[in-house]
């Protein structure tokens, strides 16, 4: 077996893509420590990483597949029956109950509403006033999965703040207060919207539950945790460490501005560099494999690593350069791939777009101040990004 390492160290939370290069250019699989003492086989390099996440044959992300006793969030089970925990004949009847409200078509048709949100928000933004995280990135794609979830006003933002101290929890205690806010809020929606249903995604699935019978309560209560979570947390950090890397690159920032053309490209260079996601979910070995000459057993848990494989010399030219005109080939892979290829990339896409497109004409300069990160071995996410001019 391999040497086991402890990467994830204060200097791994300043700077995690260095160290992700360090260990990416040392070997493609380690064997690591987990910050709470378990541990994973993390794969680091693109041409193991890319066919990994679209095999679900020998890697699976059923908790039922591990050994090592894996208990992960340790989530109720009206929390854990969503699309990141199933595979096979579930996954895809779920998937399909929920993809009809993620077409490209559909999500199209949502870009004047995203539009008019971004505009809002992007107005009331001032210079030396306003951080882009929490008045621009956070309450837009809030905005936008709410709506589509017919999500009260009022119950939005304490759900967005759930969502982030569940997975960026200050102390164990605060995670369970949030997993345990964020069930009995979910339950409690549930139940309302069935009593009064509507014209609203989560009405849809309450009625595939209740007249259809094609999935359980505690999958329909985690598909709703998952979109509501999922839609809000990923597009919120992405959008803003993708503002804080053009505040950094203002020859960026000017090509931009000069060709608008290039918007759907910088949305992918977005993806690729700034995604808050450096794993994807944990997979578990259905059987001894070999990766890249390293044997995993059965049942382990591997991490693949989307940061690394993103940034990896052996596919993206000159990958630690943020260009906005990169190549969209070779595809970035933040998004995943295989069956569990994100199901809401299209409206994902289509909100970093939209607010790019609102901001850049709004801040000449769009200059940042102190930024302030939260990172742990999942993710790297701004926390604060202030606007000083």
């Amino acid at each position: 077996m391999s040497q086991t390492t402890a990467p994830f160290t204060d200097d791994f939370a300043r700077d995690p893509y260095r160290a992700l290069a360090r260990l990416r250019e040392a070997a493609p699989v380690h064997h690591v420590t987990l910050p709470d003492g378990s541990r994973a086989w993390l794969v680091t390099r693109d041409a193991e990483v890319r066919p990994l996440l679209a095999d679900d044959r020998r890697l699976s992300v059923d908790k039922r597949h591990s050994r090592t006793g894996y208990t992960g969030f340790s989530l109720p089970p009206a929390l854990d029956r969503n699309l990141l925990n199933v595979d096979g004949a579930d996954h895809l009847r779920l998937r399909r109950l929920v993809s009809q409200g993620f077409t490209p078509r559909r999500v199209a048709a949502l870009r004047p509403a995203i539009t008019a949100t971004a505009e809002r928000l992007a107005a009331a933004l001032t210079p030396d006033g306003s951080d882009l995280v929490a008045d621009f990135a956070t309450p837009l794609p809030l905005a936008v999965i709410g709506d589509l979830f017919a999500l009260p006003e009022a119950d939005r933002a304490p759900f967005a703040r759930w969502i982030t101290t569940m997975l960026t929890p200050p102390t164990p205690r605060d995670a369970v207060a949030a997993i345990t806010a964020v069930h009995r809020f979910l339950v409690d929606l549930v139940a309302a919207r069935r009593a009064a249903p509507g014209d609203d995604l989560l009405s849809a699935l309450v009625a595939a539950r209740d007249e259809d019978d094609r999935l359980t309560e505690d999958e329909l209560v985690s598909l709703a945790f998952l979109i509501l979570g999922a839609g809000i947390e990923n597009v919120q950090h992405t959008v803003s460490a993708g503002l804080f890397a053009l505040s950094r690159h203002p020859d960026q920032l000017a090509a931009l501005r000069s060709e608008p053309a290039l918007l759907p490209g910088a949305v992918e260079e977005f993806l690729r560099y700034a995604h808050p996601n450096l794993t994807a979910i944990r997979r578990f070995a259905t059987e001894d494999l070999a990766v890249a000459g390293t044997a995993i057993p059965a049942g382990e848990t591997v991490l693949l690593c989307l940061a690394s494989a993103n940034r990896d010399p052996r596919r993206h030219a000159d990958p630690e350069a943020f260009d906005v005109r990169r190549p969209t080939q070779p595809a970035q892979l933040a998004l995943g791939a295989g069956l569990h290829y994100c199901l809401g990339a299209p409206l994902a896409r289509l909100e970093i777009e939209v607010a790019l497109s609102t901001l850049l004409p709004r801040f000449p300069h769009l200059d940042t101040g102190s930024a302030r990160w939260r990172t742990n071995f999942r993710s790297h996410a701004l926390a604060c990004l202030p606007v000083t001019a």
